[in-house]
């Protein structure tokens, strides 16, 4: 799969993604809608996580020629997500909010803040 492909995909999770969780994190927790909304959200980060390993580092030093610094918060979203998930079945609600809390910043805000820095493709097709 291109590139680019790969990038239209990721979007198309991600976006979906921050708005969901911008959302969850604003609105009062434990309810049926948070629960739906939840479960979305944590697809759709398992679904950006798994996608981004797909995806070859852009800047800095690779791995094997295609690993980057960017796909170790990858790989904390892939992990976190089902301990998340299995924190909540548990109501260990104190740990489920701290890994949900990480996923946000570490999954979406962290990445997102990389990915519109110059040089890098969404700031220059958002900004030129």
């Amino acid at each position: 799969m291109s590139y680019l492909a790969l990038t239209w995909l990721h979007l198309l999770t991600v976006v979906p993604a921050l708005l969901i969780g911008s959302w969850l994190m604003l609105r009062r927790k434990g309810t049926p809608h948070h629960r739906q909304l939840g479960r979305a959200f944590m697809l759709l980060m398992l679904a950006t996580g798994l996608l981004t390993l797909l995806m070859p580092a852009e800047l800095g030093p690779r791995l094997l020629d295609h690993f980057g610094g960017i796909h170790a918060l990858s790989l904390l979203t892939i992990v976190s997500v089902p301990r998340a998930w299995q924190a909540a079945r548990r109501r260990q609600l104190i740990r489920h909010r701290y890994y949900m809390i990480g996923l946000y910043v570490g999954g979406l805000l962290v990445p997102g803040t990389f990915a519109m820095m110059p040089g890098r493709s969404l700031h220059s097709w958002l900004i030129g």
